[in-house]
């Protein structure tokens, strides 16, 4: 685009240096006298309106052509998602339902109890998968509640959740909250969702790590925004794959065979940016994970 003003420029400035040129006296500036009949003048007139007009139409298509070019590829970059999306879920149903099946052929040869347990382990969790579908669904299409959150006393209370779970007993939890000179500030949006968020997260790190890992929680402020981290000295993500996961259903090489419904960060990444905020993460191969959520501060959605 920039080219295309730059040539249809080029005629100006060159009639200006040269005018300016024979005004210096750098050239003879000798006097020309033209003369033209009035039919030959609006002849000319004409073709250099239609000149004109030709530029300007080849403009607006090359624009045109360019829109419609970044169009197709964000459909087929959607599509490619989309297609890709599909894939997993079809993955992810495909695995519980075997598992049913086998349990229910079990079931009706021996009567056995572990059968029966398989197929209500894989009951629930097609049941948390169909759930984490449709809350993110709602996240894109429905208000999101607006009022104060304290985010201290979610965060405080997040964390005593996941302590009661038997998979944090052999991990070492840690929060660090500011208190002075002052603590956190709160935050507008819907206290609800984010401690479903907080939950995933802190979920994440226990869930991924081994016994014995460390985990810290860490909030403060920074300007008009609250930091959240959520650490851990976990495996890791490789690097090609963090830019992945946060898409719906995406399991790493080292997410596979734990369980989950693979929804967890796309929720926590939905829920942060209704709240007008980002999150990110950072990680290292056998050193651990570090995900920070960013919120504005209520004052600034006020």
């Amino acid at each position: 685009m920039k080219r295309i003003w730059l040539l249809l420029l080029l005629p100006g400035v060159m009639g200006l240096l040269f005018k300016i040129s024979l005004e210096r006296g750098w050239l003879e500036n000798s006097i020309l006298y033209l003369r033209i009949d009035l039919g030959t003048l609006a002849l000319l007139v004409g073709v250099f309106l239609s000149l004109l007009l030709l530029i300007i139409w080849m403009i607006f298509a090359w624009q045109d052509r360019q829109f419609n070019q970044e169009f197709l590829q964000v459909q087929a970059n959607a599509a490619e998602e989309r297609r890709q999306f599909l894939q997993r879920l079809d993955h992810e149903l495909k695995n519980p339902l075997t598992a049913i099946q086998a349990g229910l052929v079990n079931l009706e040869e021996d009567r056995n109890e572990s059968a029966i347990e398989s197929i209500k382990a894989q009951t629930q969790r097609l049941s948390r998968l169909v759930a984490d579908l449709r809350k993110l669904a709602e996240l894109e299409t429905r208000p999101i509640e607006r009022a104060p959150v304290n985010l201290t006393a979610i965060l405080q209370e997040s964390v005593a959740i996941v302590e009661e779970e038997p998979e944090a007993v052999d991990r070492s939890i840690t929060l660090n909250l500011p208190q002075a000179p002052w603590p956190l500030p709160e935050v507008q949006g819907d206290e609800d969702l984010l401690m479903l968020a907080l939950l995933n997260l802190l979920g994440n790190a226990i869930k991924f790590s081994e016994p014995g890992a460390r985990i810290e929680v860490r909030a403060f402020e920074d300007g008009e925004m609250v930091i959240v981290e959520i650490a851990d000295t976990g495996p890791g993500i490789p690097e090609a794959e963090v830019p992945f996961v946060w898409q719906e259903l995406y399991r790493g090489r080292e997410a596979r065979g734990i369980p989950g419904s693979g929804l967890g960060l796309a929720l926590v990444r939905a829920i942060t940016e209704r709240h007008g905020g980002q999150v990110t993460i950072r990680s290292r191969i056998r050193q651990g994970t570090v995900v920070t959520m960013k919120l504005p501060t209520d004052e600034v959605t006020k």
